[in-house]
């Protein structure tokens, strides 16, 4: 599973020139699914999205975690994460899963990050989304 996370003070997602979910200050969570991922790889993940301290403290350090602030998080299905771009210039995505084993552990993922007490909004799996986002910092975490 490959995570971008973004420090945002705002994201939405639009799908056929309609907004579908929009968030405040949180994460916006780009999420590609591989096909060697397990359900241990939602709970690793979800652990550290859940404490990674990148919001600033009163002193201007990167201190404080999406709960700390109450922050939201947007999670969108990204499978292009998964792009070989070892060979030619037309990218491969033999490593993506496949949709159903994608939406399937995306989801468990979202549900995880939701049982952790997480606000928690999506864009729609599989449909051409637009992200509109204002990036803090900008501050940028891949996993």
């Amino acid at each position: 599973m490959r995570l971008v996370i973004q420090r945002v003070k705002y994201a939405r997602v639009s799908v056929g020139g309609k907004i579908v979910s929009e968030i405040g200050i949180g994460f916006l969570i780009l999420v590609g699914v591989g096909r060697e991922d397990s359900e241990d790889d939602i709970m690793r993940l979800a652990k550290k999205v859940s404490t990674l301290r990148i919001f600033e403290d009163n002193n201007g350090k990167m201190n404080m975690n999406i709960q700390n602030i109450k922050g939201e998080i947007l999670s969108v299905p990204q499978f292009t994460l998964y792009a070989d771009t070892t060979r030619g210039n037309r990218p491969g995505f033999e490593q993506a899963a496949g949709p159903r084993m994608a939406d399937e552990l995306w989801q468990k993922f979202n549900n995880r990050l939701k049982e952790m007490g997480l606000t928690l909004k999506t864009g729609l799996f599989g449909e051409h989304m637009e992200i509109e986002l204002v990036n803090d910092g900008p501050v940028t975490i891949i996993y």
